[in-house]
């Protein structure tokens, strides 16, 4: 036996000393710590990647918790106000299906989302996008503990026994037979000492704090023209306003760097979610990303005031809404049994363990400036399942933005629909590995295949 207790870093210190509902012996702390359930599969994060890995996983027999730190689903899409969803098809041909798709038409049922096709893009009511996650996850049968951040784990050897959560009962364990990471910054995965991808330079791509202006004249050929981003009429970066910023900056205008702007449907006339702030962060940083989201905000008014200064259709606009956090792009990438690189998934090579697709173009911003590298896909790209596991920690899965992938795949895989793939195949996998009683790294992934295709998705 070779147990240990992974801790955030300062939180090891205060368990030692009884701080809490714990108890002042070491030898019994962890004994202490009050356990909030057993489960089959434990998803660590809500978002795309999450919700739907903790549905595919109790609609598979599994039981279920999933651990949110907010008090809602839906990860970037509703805690940053990332839109639209990107993207489900391919040259008009539909490449994401199953779970997903499932939940987009939902979402479309409830007048909450309009398919842009060919890219199937998918433009989202922010609200009902929660409640609609909310309404497919309590369905399945999956517990739910808001409110939680992960702050611990405990192993033996490599294997994940139980996570410590963080709440206002207090510390509490949940114990499970299977782990996902989906937190999007592989929380859960650098708790467990997980190896990560490493980035020789340092660079991340930028943090964009997004916000909805209302007042806007969505009715106006502008905004008719780049609110939607079906591919039919070029770019969906609004050029003409971007002209308009790009010429204040030379005059000397006090504005900050920016990307876009791309001006984003809400659902609802008059307004529209913007995505055009841009700075330098590290998610994975307290103190770091604190700083950079103070910037950023002050960067939302900026820009909304430039806005409506300078561009008629945004003339009686105001700032109704900003995110509660900044989209994130980048951070943490498990190092995994297969590192998906740019020149397989640009190419569209497809592996023996191909469980998910990706159709977003590599879409890659710099952290500085207003600059961005866009590279096309030759055809729909194919995800492997063994970018999904790690060697040697027999059962752990991870799905979303931290999956093994370099950066420039990444920057088409961190799209929400093709986090979504990736979560319902881990999901769907981590409730085999169970029922095959082997480690997430001997299921038999043609069973995998057939099982997501039985589902619905395109393989």
């Amino acid at each position: 036996m070779d147990r240990r207790l992974f801790l955030k870093d300062g939180l090891a210190g205060l368990l030692a000393l009884g701080i809490g509902p714990v108890s002042a012996s070491a030898a019994t702390r962890q004994s202490a710590i009050p356990e909030a359930g057993r489960y089959d599969v434990v998803v660590c994060g809500g978002g795309p990647a999450g919700f739907i890995a903790a549905v595919a996983a109790a609609r598979s027999g599994a039981r279920t918790a999933l651990v949110e730190r907010y008090a809602f689903l839906g990860g970037m899409a509703t805690s940053a106000y990332v839109a639209p969803i990107s993207e489900f098809a391919f040259d008009g041909k539909l490449v994401i299906g199953g779970l997903p798709w499932e939940f987009v038409k939902r979402l479309e049922a409830l007048g909450g989302a309009f398919v842009e096709w060919p890219k199937g893009n998918v433009d989202f009511d922010i609200e009902l996008y929660k409640l609609c996650a909310q309404r497919m996850v309590l369905e399945a049968g999956v517990d739910l503990f808001m409110h939680s951040g992960v702050i611990g784990c405990e192993t033996d050897g490599r294997r994940i026994e139980k996570i410590l959560i963080e709440n206002k009962n207090g510390i509490e364990s949940i114990v499970g037979e299977r782990f996902i990471d989906a937190s999007g910054d592989g929380d859960l995965a650098h708790l467990a000492r997980v190896p990560m991808q490493a980035n020789p330079d340092g660079e991340l791509q930028p943090a964009s704090y997004c916000f909805v202006l209302s007042g806007v004249d969505t009715e106006s050929e502008l905004l008719r023209r780049y609110m939607y981003h079906n591919g039919r009429k070029g770019s969906s970066q609004c050029t003409p306003v971007r002209e308009i910023l790009m010429k204040l900056k030379e005059k000397g205008c006090d504005l900050p760097d920016f990307g876009g702007p791309w001006f984003n449907s809400v659902m609802h006339s008059g307004s529209v979610a913007v995505n055009i702030t841009r700075s330098a962060a590290d998610s994975c940083d307290n103190r770091n990303f604190t700083a950079a989201e103070c910037r950023l905000r002050e960067d939302i008014f900026k820009f909304a005031k430039a806005l409506r200064d300078n561009v008629p259709e945004f003339r009686d606009s105001y700032v109704s809404s900003t995110a509660p956090q900044a989209g994130i792009r980048e951070s943490r990438r498990i190092l995994g049994v297969h590192t998906v690189t740019a020149e397989e998934y640009v190419a569209g090579i497809r592996y023996p363990d191909s469980i998910s697709r990706g159709a977003h173009q590599i879409d890659i911003h710099a952290s500085k400036g207003s600059g961005q590298v866009l590279i096309k896909l030759e055809q729909a790209a194919y995800v492997p399942y063994r970018a999904l596991i790690a060697d040697d920690f027999p059962n752990l899965l991870v799905a979303g933005r931290c999956i093994s992938a370099d950066r420039k795949a990444l920057a088409s895989l961190r799209v929400q629909a093709s986090c979504m793939g990736t979560g319902q195949a881990a999901g769907f996998a981590a409730a085999q590995s169970i029922r095959e009683n082997c480690a997430v790294q001997d299921i038999d992934t043609q069973r995998l295949a057939d099982r997501l295709k039985a589902e619905g998705a395109i393989l």
